[in-house]
């Protein structure tokens, strides 16, 4: 657990997790308590909701995915959270905008740019590591569907209803933020995911600069796939699918392991999930061996109000892959 700004020890690996969205938040809960450096790479590609108005208005990357970031990062009270939580419904423009929405609005309106608020909130919020938008602006993303219609804006694309062939984004020359790009070279363990995986996980991949310094970095990496397909965006894919998708944005073997839920979801939390179109997402573990991925499977979905994945035991599986490829490097 090293707090924001801190100098993490060298026997701490550095784990820097890519992504955005509730799944990044989950794990991120997880890691930071163990005796980790994180650095979290966050997506700026949201345009829908409170995030889409503020940019919208304000000019700024869209701040709620970097707030629920710092929020699964920080060191504060229960009741803060609430508070940085809270979402408006009445009001005349303030409904739907949330307490840390504005509050990170407000902080890049007084420091005058973006990635500087955000480092003056992590250290408000005693965050326990670093937390890095992919870039210092906003960017749109744009999706071409298999019937060769276009789609632009994060938000609008699975609403679209048909299978996406292919993301990118605007404009296609947006600068990786320096701090990312030293984060990746620097890591220990890479983690993507988990998080949608075209609206949340490839805008981070596709700001150039990223992907090159994933593969020049000397960590290892991981790629943890989702529990359930999402409508619109993964319907029908399995698990390799799910790779096979990032090979074709990004290219081949970007990552060492991919890590999959494998286990009974309850069949009454099965129906209730396969009633808002989602379904568990199949383990074709053969042939994610067959594309030269090493495999880990095991059962990581939990359930509360929501599935989620097991932050705890995914946290374990990062730090046991990352203490044993660190092992073999010193040796």
């Amino acid at each position: 657990m090293i707090p924001h700004g801190g100098i993490a020890p060298r026997d701490n690996p550095r784990v820097v997790v890519i992504g955005g969205g509730t799944g990044l938040s989950v794990l991120l809960r997880g890691l930071k308590e163990r005796p980790v450096h994180i650095s979290a790479i966050v997506t700026v590609a949201d345009d829908g909701g409170s995030s889409g108005v503020l940019r919208d208005e304000l000019n700024m990357p869209p701040p709620g995915d970097v707030r629920n970031v710092l929020l699964a990062l920080a060191d504060t009270e229960p009741l803060l959270e609430r508070l940085l939580q809270y979402r408006f419904t009445n009001g005349t423009g303030l409904a739907g905008h949330t307490v840390g929405n504005l509050l990170i609005a407000a902080m890049k309106e007084i420091e005058g740019d973006f990635v500087r608020a955000v480092k003056k909130l992590s250290r408000v919020l005693a965050v326990r590591g670093d937390v890095l938008p992919a870039a210092n602006q906003a960017i749109v993303l744009k999706a071409e569907m298999e019937d060769g219609t276009v789609v632009t804006g994060e938000s609008k694309i699975p609403l679209a209803g048909k299978r996406i062939r292919r993301v990118w984004l605007d404009p296609p020359d947006v600068a990786a933020l320096p701090e990312a790009v030293a984060a990746l070279e620097q890591a220990d363990a890479i983690v993507l995911g988990p998080g949608s995986l075209y609206t949340s996980l490839l805008p981070n991949l596709l700001v150039p600069g990223i992907v090159d310094a994933i593969r020049r970095s000397p960590a290892v990496k991981l790629y943890i796939c989702n529990v359930m397909t999402q409508p619109g965006e993964t319907d029908g894919y399995s698990a390799a699918d799910h790779v096979q998708a990032l090979v074709d944005h990004v290219g081949d073997r970007l990552f060492d392991y991919v890590i999959v839920h494998s286990g009974r979801i309850p069949s009454e939390v099965a129906q209730r999930y396969a009633q808002e179109g989602k379904k568990p997402v199949r383990c074709d573990r053969r042939r994610l061996e067959a594309m030269g991925y090493r495999v880990i499977v095991d059962e990581l979905a939990v359930y509360r109000t929501y599935l989620r994945h097991n932050a705890a035991r995914l946290s374990d599986h990062i730090l046991r892959i990352a203490s044993q490829h660190r092992r073999g490097q010193d040796g």
